[in-house]
């Protein structure tokens, strides 16, 4: 359904303003190795006897292995840091990786780094060989779920052939011929369950082999980057074409679910629940109600039986169950909508009161099952597995060679959706960059680059492709529906009143469920957007200048410059709205009040 590095994407405009009262800094390096906000703590830490019933570790007290060292927020930093703070044995976690490498007797150093979802050690044995364990933060998705399904997928996608038995034919339609080739680390162990030795959930890898794609793309010639996104898109050609007859999480099948939560593909695996963290209550400083709703975390099922063509099972897209899977989402929404608000004084004005997201959701909720009708929308919405993160971090490639693939990491909520959720998912090695030196122009060799992965995705994953190729207002209903509570109301509003506009226009027949706004309903939502848009410029604006994650988050050795220079940017542009002495009649802010209502972070 969905993945959790989907990101909302609104149309937005810069504001000049902030500007005035702030100088740039260097963009420093977000992104380190493993994770998203990584910082490296590297300690030489004592011998270990080779397996050992008890033993201490002597810890270095510059690696604390429990608390979030890697950065600080600018908004809600306390909540932050406690939600990355995990209680467990390190001394059961370094035993654990001794017994697991063959013929070491010693962990010689630790790196440790913070990624946006987990902590990862990377351990260095006296033989030499370095291993990855890496332990989940609580907000990643649900207990249990998330561990072991990330397992099962990697393991599910390395198997050569599926033969499905008689129950399997009644219960699930799936055929799976495909051998992925994708190279992933060789998992040595893993746990879904607290009640361990350790004391976490967690996944212990080998390190993967070559170097990271971030780090060597720069270097690389522009034929050598283009022939990488080529190995890169037949190694995920592998993975796109494999069939699936749901939507949702693959586990093992021992998995502690209900029968009626998951579908049994064999004896060994089953898909299930989404596991992302969304459908959950596990998203750090929100909650879940379920008052006007009840838990829908799917899998959403296909209604059609499997049929053989020539010794080949095939699925009949007709019978994929979009409605269900829309549903999903809309009560993801509900059930982000508390019985009663007590925030709405302090809220800005566009965000909206609980009667109207409810209202919305149930208007967008008919809007969406009508789309789901649409045969180009059922044609684009077969059930893909894909990775959730494909970015040069989590890419490996060969050091002598690099247009040889060696790794693919992080496979964590990687989930079986719709092609189209994936249909506006640029991987960053495809991101057109602006030319240095001409207006208006894209440098070339980013346009060679974005050009390649247009190519290898029409010819190689056409299923990704058809729903690029839609108008992305199809879509766009669909995907944010699910986060009004988060965004606002004005935002999820704006989407239904531009698809009730263009509805003969996009293609559908009939009236849109959602009527169009009176005038005078209009000019208010105008209005509401406007601030909504100026929010959003606000804190994109304000993270390129303080250089900061779109969350705040800062590197520990840059949080006090920055943090003054927060402070100096909220009063310089406090003091521009107190000293406009004739602001446009649409200006939407005007006072200090107006002003703290959308600003993004603490104050």
């Amino acid at each position: 359904m969905i993945s959790r590095h989907h990101h909302t994407c609104f149309r937005v405009f810069p504001i000049n303003k902030i500007a005035l009262f702030s100088q740039q800094r260097p963009m420093a390096n977000r992104l380190i190795g493993y994770g998203r906000q990584d910082y490296t703590i590297r300690d030489k830490m004592h011998s270990l006897p080779a397996n050992p019933p008890h033993y201490h570790l002597n810890m270095p007290t510059s690696l604390d292995p429990h608390a979030y060292t890697s950065g600080r927020w600018l908004g809600r930093d306390k909540v932050e840091q406690e939600a990355r703070y995990i209680p467990f044995d390190f001394d059961a976690l370094c035993q654990k990786v001794i017994g697991l490498c063959h013929g070491a007797l010693s962990i010689t150093a630790c790196d440790k780094k913070e990624g946006g979802f987990n902590r990862i050690f990377i351990f260095t044995t006296d033989n030499a060989k370095k291993i990855v364990a890496r332990l989940p933060f609580r907000f990643a998705g649900p207990r249990r779920l998330t561990t072991n399904s990330e397992v099962a997928t990697i393991k599910y996608r390395k198997r050569s052939s599926y033969t499905p038995n008689a129950q399997t034919l009644t219960i699930l339609p799936m055929a799976v011929q495909t051998n992925t080739s994708i190279p992933i680390p060789r998992i040595l162990d893993w746990s879904d369950d607290t009640s361990n030795a350790i004391g976490s959930e967690y996944l212990i890898m080998e390190h993967a082999a070559g170097v990271q794609l971030h780090h060597i793309w720069p270097t690389m010639a522009g034929d050598q980057q283009i022939r990488c996104i080529d190995a890169i898109y037949q190694k995920v050609k592998e993975m796109v074409e494999i069939e699936f007859a749901s939507y949702g999480s693959l586990y093992s099948a021992n998995i502690p679910l209900e029968s009626a939560s998951k579908q049994t593909i064999n004896e060994e695996f089953c898909i299930g629940p989404h596991c992302g963290a969304i459908y959950w209550d596990c998203t750090v400083g929100e909650s879940r109600f379920y008052h006007k709703t009840h838990p829908n975390q799917g899998p959403c099922k296909f209604s059609q039986r499997l049929y053989a063509l020539l010794d080949t099972y095939h699925l009949l897209t007709t019978g994929l169950d979009l409605a269900s899977f829309a549903d999903g989402l809309v009560d993801t929404g509900l059930s982000r909508v508390p019985p009663v608000d007590p925030l709405l004084q302090s809220r800005p004005h566009y965000h909206g009161s609980v009667e109207t997201h409810v209202s919305l959701l149930r208007d967008g909720r008919a809007v969406i099952k009508e789309m789901s009708q649409d045969p180009r929308i059922r044609n684009a919405a077969a059930a893909t597995l894909f990775h959730p993160d494909l970015h040069k971090r989590n890419i490996f490639v060969s050091e002598d060679n690099p247009t040889i693939i060696t790794g693919i990491i992080d496979w964590q909520s990687c989930s079986i959706e719709p092609a189209f959720w994936y249909a506006d998912e640029i991987p960053d090695f495809a991101h057109l960059m602006p030319h240095p030196s001409i207006q208006d122009r894209f440098e070339p060799n980013s346009e060679r680059c974005a050009k390649a992965f247009s190519l290898c995705t029409q010819f190689l994953v056409p299923k990704l492709y058809n729903p690029m190729s839609l108008d992305e207002n199809l879509f766009r209903p669909f995907r944010y529906c699910y986060r009004t509570w988060k965004d606002g109301a004005v935002a999820f509003r704006h989407e239904l009143i531009e698809t009730s506009r263009r509805w003969k226009e996009l293609g559908f027949e009939g009236a849109c469920p959602y009527p169009m706004p009176t005038a005078k309903e209009l000019a208010a939502h105008k209005k509401q957007y406007k601030l909504f848009e100026t929010a959003q410029n606000l804190r994109s604006d304000l993270s390129n200048l303080l250089n900061t994650a779109s969350d705040g988050w800062v590197p520990p050795e840059e949080w006090e410059t920055t943090e003054l220079a927060h402070k100096e940017m909220f009063d310089g542009m406090l003091h521009a709205v107190l000293t406009n002495e004739d602001p446009d009649d649409d200006e939407p802010i005007r006072n200090e009040q107006d002003l703290k209502m959308i600003w993004p972070f603490d104050i």
